[in-house]
């Protein structure tokens, strides 16, 4: 099938196939005699495998990985909860600072009065972080 076939079956966009494939992250598809990418079965196995990681949060260097991991027959799931453990983290850490932005945004926000004066609690907070 051709890139918007695959396109259309795995949610990727014909773009973001041709860069998966520029940076190595989707094995070099095979071609036909006129040059146009053919993508088999597996690629959109690998393609839709992709679009789920990077639902997830995954960077490219984490779905590399993950794809490799996927295909290595001899590998151990210690490896792939290893990786998936470290992710979590991550996020956890992503989660934790966003919850301190919105807490300080909150206080801001409920100590503003929202009137026609011109004193602004959200102006003042802001001017005031460094």
């Amino acid at each position: 099938m051709n890139i918007g076939q695959a396109s259309k079956q795995s949610g990727i966009s014909s773009k973001m196939i041709r860069y998966y494939e520029q940076i190595g992250l989707l094995e070099t598809v095979h071609r036909s005699d006129a040059g146009y990418r053919l993508y088999s079965k597996e690629d959109i196995d690998d393609l839709c495998f992709l679009r789920h990681s990077r639902d997830l949060g995954f960077s490219s260097k984490q779905m590399k990985e993950l794809l490799y991991l996927r295909k290595n027959t001899n590998r151990q799931s210690a490896d792939v909860k290893q990786l998936t453990q470290e992710h979590i983290e991550t996020l956890n850490q992503k989660i934790a600072q966003l919850q301190e932005m919105v807490d300080a945004l909150q206080n801001s926000f409920d100590n503003c009065a929202g009137d026609d004066n011109a004193d602004c609690a959200i102006l003042e907070d802001l001017g005031q972080a460094r």
